[in-house]
């Protein structure tokens, strides 16, 4: 018969207390590497916007540049935009395409034309930024033959001065740095040419003594050596050249017009931080720079060194000048080019612009 093995009442307990929680460490320790291993219900992803296809009408400019880098990057296919870009010869092209209705966005200059419509009542929207003339980045230029014996703006008095058309932003441009030496409108002769190569041809022709051409036309006319700068408009003049305006009927998709403008905010600041950085007040090379080069030569098809030196002024957050905009239809209206002027307020919509820089951030 075995041995029986008496034990203590109280060395049980301690035995079952000290089982007990060697049982739970253990139990805590499973329950763990459960939670650490389980996974939770994937979040859902934001739903993607709806994808909108939209015609863009705009010119063969560089200053159209952050528009060919939102293009070239893919920043509108990043807001499911399908962009049709159409090309034009003129600025009041583009204006007419946009009020029909055959654009839905319009990328060009400010002309008589624009603010006659919209005096007419036509709700086309100016909602950004597109290129301005400002001191230091020089892109539009009053240009004379080589030949020419003219040295100053007075010496234009009574002249041939060739334009696009009249109350196109070459007229407007010239008009208002011949007023700032002393004449007026009246005291040259206007050529219209209908269009900027018309234009280029007249001055080569010497069918005319002065004419007024932006980037990169006017470094064209000077590389081929027919042309020579009398005045830089930038150093003469402030001047709102263009903006972007949206047609009635994509007013009227909010959503849409966000992200376009989202798209072309990241364009214009890819495009700033590339060609626009200055150090010690020059223009220095940033990031992107060939990059930007070979985009825009691309877009405008001419050759890199050309588009080097013609990049103009495009605001970074797509901000406009809205007093010299009344400073414009002020102007348009003495010389009865509009049929009356228009109230700022009733054509400038920046609700669109404020909402996309608020979801692009502000520029690091």
């Amino acid at each position: 018969m075995g041995k029986v093995y008496h034990v203590k009442k109280g060395a049980i307990s301690a035995v079952a207390v000290l089982l007990l929680l060697v049982t739970m460490l253990f139990g805590c320790g499973n329950r763990e590497e459960v939670q650490g291993t389980s996974t939770e219900p994937a979040k859902p992803e934001p739903a993607k916007a709806e994808p909108v296809s939209l015609n863009m009408g705009m010119l063969k400019f560089t200053s159209n540049s952050p528009l060919f880098i939102a293009l070239e990057k893919g920043f509108f296919k990043e807001e499911n935009l399908e962009v049709h870009v159409k090309w034009f010869e003129s600025s009041n092209a583009v204006n007419v395409a946009v009020v029909s209705g055959d654009l839905d966005v319009g990328g060009v200059g400010f002309t008589a034309d624009l603010y006659n419509m919209m005096a007419a009542g036509q709700k086309v929207t100016i909602v950004s930024d597109k290129g301005r003339e400002q001191k230091g980045y020089p892109f539009s230029a009053v240009i004379v033959h080589k030949d020419s014996p003219y040295r100053s703006v007075e010496e234009l008095k009574g002249k041939k001065a060739a334009v696009t058309t009249i109350g196109s932003t070459n007229h407007y441009m010239l008009g208002r740095v011949l007023e700032k030496y002393g004449l007026t409108t009246k005291d040259v002769q206007w050529v219209p040419m209908n269009t900027t190569s018309g234009v280029m041809e007249t001055l080569r022709g010497k069918n005319a003594d002065a004419i007024i051409l932006s980037e990169p036309y006017a470094s064209i006319a000077i590389n081929q050596g027919y042309g020579r700068v009398l005045a830089w408009v930038a150093d003469e003049i402030d001047y709102q050249s263009s903006g972007i305006f949206f047609s009635p009927k994509f007013m009227t998709n909010k959503d849409a017009g966000i992200r376009f403008l989202k798209a072309y905010i990241k364009g214009a600041r890819y495009y700033y931080d590339a060609v626009l950085t200055q150090k010690d007040g020059k223009r220095v090379k940033g990031g992107n720079y060939e990059e930007v080069i070979k985009i825009v030569a691309k877009y405008t098809g001419q050759k890199e060194d050309l588009i080097m030196g013609s990049l103009s002024f495009i605001d970074p957050d797509g901000r406009m000048n809205v007093d010299d905009i009344k400073t414009q239809i002020d102007w348009y209206a003495k010389e009865k080019l509009i049929t009356k002027a228009v109230d700022t307020k009733e054509i400038i919509n920046t609700e669109m612009l404020d909402e996309a820089l608020k979801l692009v951030g502000n520029k690091p």
